[in-house]
């Protein structure tokens, strides 16, 4: 087993992996920036080594920090956690250079994965299906213009390097499409360092649906279901649920199979997760995305699978089979989580972190909530805004929403707004509740929800 790991990450998923490290006996190391001096993580690590400024390119983006920080600490092993490094090829390759385990897939099989377009081409051959589109990367507006020509509009550019909703841009037809090109490869550029871009028809109206995969080096690939993740504004998902009411048993099962023959055709080895679009019909479904990492949504499987994901990328990450085969996993219950993130949604969705005066967070059976936050603490503005998770399990997917519901009146945080109240009008919303959302949800009923939002807050605040 590994025995001293370097967390290089911070928030909520640098403590979770903390935890899991420590039920297994593994020492951690908490990398840190000077604005996460007080942060939960960093109190709790058996070590702590301040890797740089608050900016995140000076700190957690810093490869040369990092390496040295595991090193000089006697790691044997980094854990890159989501979101900053987890999905950099590089640096995978870096840390197995330094003798150092990297926690996840290998850089090789990151690049396969996480071009987007490479990775189309690799399902293809797998058959695995993709929504129709270019062959490849499309160097120049003119090639874009003739891809969306044969499959027609409207049609997405992508970033091959993107995620996170970033790189993307929608065209309803041809004159759109010039400056969408440039807009796309400008923010490409910006965030992932890389400018290359892709072209796929838009599947109007779908449901997103993303498989949990593990994989470890003894060839054994299983999945562990299905999340749904539709409810979702600008690509940024706010509910997720597993398992998805719209699928019925054999789409669930040809879907897992796709998922595996996925990972498979990448090498994979550790926990990650294939995300496919399924047609407004309910039938046909389309590879979409691989995340080479572990997602921000997997308590959900962990609740409904009772398999704890972090412990099993460390065992992976050890050498160690799966400790589970895909014939035992079962899916027990329904499970939900809203990510609670520190935005006003009257604003514009405007992200305001601040510091954290009283906060109050719910419990009872069937009830998880992950985050760094405690009382007095500060949640920096120089990173992301999500604040908490708060997870439900319960026997029915009504019973879940029920729950979830009760979660959030117990819900307090005094210090900053957060988007708490948002996610509870939705799981009132005659449309969530019969299982009905797509992607297209909020988008349509966003205005009704911030409206009666403000009516709420006025008849607070002038009973």
């Amino acid at each position: 087993m590994l025995k001293r790991v370097l967390i290089a990450n911070r928030g909520e998923i640098a403590l979770r992996v903390l935890r899991a490290c420590r039920e297994l006996g593994m020492e951690t190391v908490a990398a840190y920036s000077q604005a996460d001096a007080e942060a939960l993580h960093v109190q709790l690590a058996t070590d702590a080594v301040c890797i740089g400024p608050a900016r995140a390119a000076d700190s957690y983006l810093n490869h040369t920090a990092l390496l040295t920080a595991a090193l000089a600490s006697g790691c044997d092993a980094v854990h890159p956690g989501y979101g900053f490094l987890s999905e950099n090829a590089d640096f995978a390759d870096e840390c197995a250079a330094a003798g150092l385990t990297f926690i996840g897939p290998s850089g090789d099989t990151i690049r396969k994965a996480g071009s987007k377009s490479a990775a189309r081409a690799l399902m293809r051959a797998a058959g695995v299906p993709v929504t129709p589109g270019s062959n490849g990367p499309v160097s120049s507006v003119e090639e874009a213009l003739a891809a969306a020509e044969k499959v027609g509009y409207p049609v997405l550019i992508k970033a091959s390097a993107g995620g996170g909703g970033r790189g993307i841009r929608r065209c309803n037809g041809p004159e759109d499409l010039p400056a969408a090109y440039d807009a796309a490869r400008a923010e490409a550029r910006s965030c992932f360092g890389d400018e290359e871009l892709y072209l796929e028809k838009l599947v109007l109206r779908p449901r997103h649906i993303e498989f949990q995969i593990l994989a470890d080096r003894h060839g054994n690939v299983i999945h562990l279901g299905d999340r749904d993740c539709s409810v979702q504004r600008r690509s940024q998902k706010l509910i997720e649920e597993a398992p998805a009411r719209c699928l019925t048993e054999e789409l669930r099962r040809s879907m897992g199979e796709a998922a595996v023959r996925a990972a498979r055709a990448v090498g994979y080895e550790g926990a990650g997760t294939v995300e496919f679009l399924l047609d407004s019909d309910g039938e046909h479904f389309y590879f979409m995305e691989m995340n080479t990492r572990i997602q921000v949504e997997h308590g959900v499987t962990e609740l409904i699978t009772g398999v704890d994901l972090v412990r099993e990328q460390l065992r992976v990450a050890s050498g160690l089979p799966l400790s589970v085969t895909q014939e035992e996993v079962g899916l027990t219950g329904h499970a939900m989580e809203c990510r609670i993130n520190a935005e006003d949604p009257q604003q514009d969705f405007r992200p305001c972190p601040g510091k954290v005066e009283f906060l109050h967070f719910p419990g009872g059976a069937g009830v998880r909530v992950d985050s760094c936050l405690y009382n007095g603490c500060t949640l920096s503005p120089h990173y992301d805004s999500l604040a908490a998770k708060i997870l439900v399990h319960a026997p029915t997917r009504l019973e879940a929403i029920r729950k979830m519901r009760r979660c959030l009146e117990e819900f307090t945080l005094e210090g900053f707004p957060t988007n708490a109240e948002l996610s509870y009008q939705i799981l009132y919303h005659p449309v969530f509740v019969r299982g009905g959302c797509t992607t297209a949800f909020l988008d349509e009923h966003l205005p009704e929800l911030l409206e009666f939002g403000r009516r709420l807050a006025e008849s607070e605040e002038h009973p």
